[in-house]
């Protein structure tokens, strides 16, 4: 099976996070078809990280999510695209990864492993999982995949994720005075967040923050007793000064809940490729017992998750290019 064909056929399997055993059966049986040692590591009941090997224990890994975010896009093509749910987020490089496998292969280079992961795009929970797998201690570089534009991904920012909610009083919209509106409470600490500027660093750049849900309320006669809000904020620091400065600024006046966090993460160098910091978060800080990791992928970010996404064909051609380099350049250092 060629590359955008293997690319085509994982994306017609359906792997929104939280359903990818179908993709992972998938992958399993097209690996031991190749004649690599396939193990499924169980993650909950139905999903299961995928780990393969050819001899041993590898050196130099390749990794990647197998989860898509929503909704199930099947693939279409044309001459110099392949469309569809996930084109470069991330099947696109899954495909592109075992090609590369493949050659190296083929060139006698077998110290070599594969890591599919689930849930990547909720909550980390199959790079959690893997963090303990046995074979963790052995590796010396991980090369994960995400799409970077096929750019080394020197840095990428953390990931902090809460709700802060209010409390106030339901009374009647007539008499507002016998209430205490949640909603205007939380208007008010959201207005603080919108004028604060957070702390900076000059390796991973701003830290910036959405406001991604807004919630709360009764109906339109009643004042508010609760309101809520979901925010992501894209870490260039560590958690704790952005964490003391929102403490500081809602004051007692809500309740922060943190959903949760990745650190901005610093990755491995390699001379002869393209460098760049990423402001999106990977499987990566949830991955340290892997050892050395790097970042690279075909695709750009700025398509994936939308109804658009694409990846070209001649970017999983370099990409395969790219991770051969990079495997030759690891194993001989």
């Amino acid at each position: 099976m060629n590359l955008f064909e293997l690319t085509k056929q994982l994306m017609s399997v359906p792997s929104v996070s939280g359903d990818e055993e179908a993709v992972g059966f998938f992958l399993r049986d097209h690996l031991v078809s190749l004649g690599w040692n396939v193990e499924l590591q169980p993650v909950s009941e139905d999903q299961n990280n995928v780990i393969a090997t050819l001899n041993g224990t590898p050196r130099v890994w390749f990794s990647t999510h197998m989860d898509t975010v929503p909704p199930f896009i099947p693939p279409t093509e044309d001459d110099e695209k392949i469309y569809g749910r996930g084109a470069c987020d991330a099947k696109g490089i899954i495909a592109a990864q075992i090609t590369a496998a493949e050659r190296l292969r083929k060139e006698g280079i077998e110290d070599i492993g594969l890591l599919y992961t689930v849930e990547e795009e909720r909550a980390s929970t199959g790079a959690k999982a893997a963090n303990l797998h046995p074979l963790a201690a052995k590796c010396e570089y991980m090369i994960n995949g995400e799409p970077t534009d096929n750019d080394l991904a020197i840095g990428s920012k953390g990931s902090f994720r809460f709700k802060i909610k209010t409390h106030g009083k339901a009374a009647h919209s007539a008499y507002p005075e016998e209430g205490d509106s949640a909603i205007e409470t939380l208007l008010d600490i959201l207005q603080d967040i919108r004028s604060t500027k957070f702390p900076e660093d000059e390796f991973f750049g701003e830290t910036t923050v959405n406001i991604g849900t807004i919630d709360g309320g009764l109906a339109l006669n009643v004042i508010p007793p609760n309101a809520e809000a979901g925010f992501l904020v894209r870490l260039a620091t560590k958690r704790e000064p952005i964490e003391k400065a929102l403490e500081n600024i809602v004051r007692g006046r809500g309740e922060i809940e943190v959903l949760s966090c990745s650190e901005p993460v610093k990755m491995v160098a390699v001379d002869g490729f393209p460098q760049k910091v990423v402001r999106f978060t990977t499987d990566i800080p949830h991955l340290p017992n892997w050892k050395n990791p790097l970042l690279l992928g075909p695709g750009s970010i700025l398509v994936a998750h939308t109804k658009d996404e694409f990846v070209l064909k001649s970017d999983l051609e370099k990409a395969v290019d790219l991770y051969c380099s990079l495997v030759r350049k690891l194993l001989t250092t």
